[in-house]
């Protein structure tokens, strides 16, 4: 059964008058993928949008629960995972505001959540029912056009990281992972999960993850502990991330 974390919910309501709009549409107009649609589009998505507030570790739903709703982040994080055959947990991505959450699964023929969605840390969001998106996907094309193209999107990185995993050898996934970590946080990155998640994540034994931060470390290339590092000198890091880069 899915946790719901009752007495801390807020409706949206019905669409606002045109002159004024709901936290949840400006949130909607400000997240990438929905940048520049009318209005009109997203004050219907968001018009039964409904606000749950969690603290960290609350789990949003589980895996093989009914499809009933997305997510869209407005504070905090939200981490999906699924549990392998031993009951040990991999995270598979790490949701930040302005970003949607399972909205694929709202157009799953079986209609259930493919995982687990859990709270990192006190976080917001808003839930999105799933007859809203469909409803409003079927009168206005341009917003399934926008959904389409992300999940292609999705689709080509998956198909891209699956060749990664299988192509590359341990020291050029972790380098390629804390470069890409550069490039969005600058030379002082954190680690979005633990050591542990990340290991399993770039497909390594979490020792040979500890065993490659040491020596890197004293190369004098990264610097830190846990999940803070200092990327100091990044050249030797993008020369073996290389391999894993692509044309686009």
């Amino acid at each position: 059964m899915t946790f719901i974390n009752t007495g801390l919910m807020e409706r949206a309501g019905a669409p606002a008058p045109s002159s004024v709009s709901s936290p949840v549409e400006d949130l909607l107009a400000a997240t990438r993928l929905l940048a520049g649609l009318p209005r009109e589009v997203l004050a219907e998505l968001a018009g039964d949008a409904v606000r749950r507030r969690h603290a960290g570790g609350d789990t949003l739903f589980y895996e093989g629960d009914e499809a009933r709703h997305c997510l869209l982040v407005a504070q905090g994080a939200v981490e999906v995972l699924r549990y392998d055959a031993a009951g040990d947990e991999r995270m598979l991505h790490r949701f930040e505001p302005g970003q949607l959450v399972a909205e694929a699964a709202m157009f799953m023929p079986h209609g259930l959540y493919p995982m687990t969605a859990r709270a990192q840390g006190d976080t917001e969001v808003w839930r999105i029912p799933r007859r809203a998106v469909r409803g409003t996907c079927e009168r206005h094309p341009a917003l399934a056009l926008r959904l389409l193209e992300s999940l292609s999107l999705r689709l080509y990185q998956r198909v891209n990281q699956v060749d990664w995993l299988t192509s590359s050898n341990a020291p050029q996934r972790l380098a390629a992972y804390l470069v890409a970590q550069a490039g969005r946080q600058g030379p002082d990155i954190e680690l979005p999960t633990s050591q542990r998640h990340l290991a399993a994540h770039l497909g390594i034994r979490a020792e040979t993850l500890n065993r490659m931060l040491a020596e890197w470390q004293g190369k004098g290339w990264i610097c830190g502990e846990r999940r803070r590092w200092q990327l100091l000198d990044i050249a030797p890091l993008r020369a073996l991330a290389a391999p894993a880069a692509r044309a686009f």
